[in-house]
C-alpha cells in the first residue's frame, strides 16, 4: 500500500461503505472477507457483499473485545467469553461470577480474561489455571514469545506465568495502570493509567520509562507492524513514541501525526506498511503515513459521533471503524 505525498491528493471518503451498527461499537475488525463488530448491545455484527447477520452473543452489554487474525473474542456484562472464528456460533471459552473486565488472545488458541482480581488462563488445548491478582485486574496481554501475561492494576504490573509454580514478577510503579501491552520484540512493557500518562518498564533490567503530557486520557495503543513506534491517542494528534534504542522513549522526542482542532480518540495501525490509521472525537479519521506526515482523509469530521473502534484486515486494504452513536461502515483503499 502506498500513500501519495502530494496535499491535494483526493480523499478516500468515496470509498466508504457506511453500516448502521445500531449501538455504540466496542470494537472494529475483520474475520476472513467479513468485518466484525462487537457492540454494546450484547450483538456481534457479520458484513459481507451478501448482507448482514447480527448475532446475539451476550445478555447485556459486550463489555471488552480483542482481536487478532481471522478471531474476535468478547466479554460481557453476563461474565461469559465468546471466541468468533466465523460469522456461526461462537465458542463459549469460559465464564465468570462477574462481568468479564479485560481481555488477550495469544499465540497457538491462547486466550486470557480477567473478572474482578481473578484472572483466567486458557491455553490453545483448553486447560484453564487461574491467578488472583493484588487488585482488580485491569488489563491483559500475553508475551509475545512464551506463555507468559502481563496483568496490569493497581502500582503496577505482574508477569505471570500460568504453566509455572510460584509468585509473578512484580514491575512497580505508584498509581491505576489500566490497559497493558508488551513490544513485540518482547522488551518492553507499558501500561496505559488513569492519569493523562503512559508507564513502561524494560523487561530485562526493570527499569522504567515515563511517558506524559497528555491533555487527556490515553485510551487506545497500537504497535505499528515493525515494533519501532508505539502510536497513542489521548492528545490533538497521534503522538507516537519511539521504541527503536535498548532504553525505548526515554531522552528521545515523541513524533506527532494527524495535528487537528479534535482529540484523536483511537489509533490503529497498519498490519504491513508504516502507516497508522486515527479516529477523532469529532467522528473525522484519517490515514497517515509514518515518514512524511502525509494524510488522507477516509471520513469527514461530523458525520457522527466520536470514532470508538478502528481496525485493518489482514492484508491492509481495508478499514473498519465504529463510533459511540452506533454508526460504522468499511474504507477500501485503493489498489497500488
Amino acid at each position: 500500500m502506498s500513500l501519495p505525498h502530494d496535499a491535494g491528493y483526493p480523499s478516500l471518503t468515496e470509498r466508504l461503505t457506511p453500516i448502521e451498527a445500531g449501538a455504540y461499537v466496542i470494537s472494529a475488525s475483520f474475520i476472513g472477507t467479513a468485518a466484525v463488530f462487537a457492540l454494546a448491545d450484547g450483538a456481534v455484527l457479520f458484513v459481507t457483499e451478501e448482507g448482514e447477520l447480527r448475532v446475539p452473543a451476550h445478555q447485556g452489554s459486550v463489555n471488552v473485545a480483542a482481536t487478532g487474525k481471522n478471531v474476535l473474542v468478547t466479554g460481557g456484562d453476563d461474565g461469559k467469553v465468546l471466541r468468533f472464528t466465523g460469522n456461526d456460533t461462537p465458542e463459549p471459552l469460559g465464564a465468570a461470577k462477574g462481568w468479564i473486565d479485560a481481555l488477550a488472545i495469544g499465540a497457538d488458541g491462547a486466550v486470557a480474561w480477567s473478572s474482578g482480581k481473578t484472572v483466567f488462563a486458557r491455553d490453545g488445548k483448553g486447560e484453564v489455571k487461574t491467578f488472583e491478582a493484588p487488585s482488580s485486574a485491569r488489563g491483559l496481554a500475553f508475551a509475545p514469545k512464551g506463555y507468559q501475561l502481563a496483568v496490569s492494576r493497581y502500582n503496577g504490573v505482574s508477569l505471570w506465568f500460568p504453566r509455572v509454580t510460584g509468585a509473578p514478577k512484580e514491575l512497580t510503579w505508584k498509581g491505576s495502570h489500566i490497559d497493558a501491552m508488551f513490544s513485540p520484540d518482547g522488551r518492553f512493557v507499558v501500561t496505559t493509567m488513569q492519569e493523562n500518562a503512559l508507564h513502561g518498564w524494560i523487561v530485562a533490567t526493570g527499569g522504567h520509562m515515563r511517558m506524559s503530557g497528555y491533555p487527556g486520557k490515553v485510551r487506545s495503543t497500537a504497535w505499528t507492524a515493525d515494533g519501532k513506534w508505539l502510536a497513542t491517542a489521548g492528545a490533538d494528534a497521534a503522538i507516537l513514541w519511539p521504541f527503536q534504542a535498548k532504553d525505548g522513549p526515554m531522552g528521545k522526542a515523541p513524533k506527532e501525526l494527524g495535528i487537528r482542532p479534535a482529540r484523536v480518540s483511537r489509533v490503529a495501525a497498519h498490519p504491513k506498511a508504516g502507516v497508522v490509521a486515527l479516529g477523532y472525537e469529532d467522528g473525522a479519521a484519517l490515514i497517515v503515513r509514518i515518514s512524511d506526515g502525509a494524510e488522507i482523509l477516509a471520513r469527514n469530521p461530523g458525520d457522527g459521533g466520536a470514532v470508538t473502534a478502528l481496525g485493518w484486515d489482514g492484508r491492509g486494504d481495508r478499514l473498519a471503524f465504529g463510533t459511540e452513536d452506533g454508526a460504522a461502515g468499511v474504507v477500501a483503499l485503493p489498489e497500488e
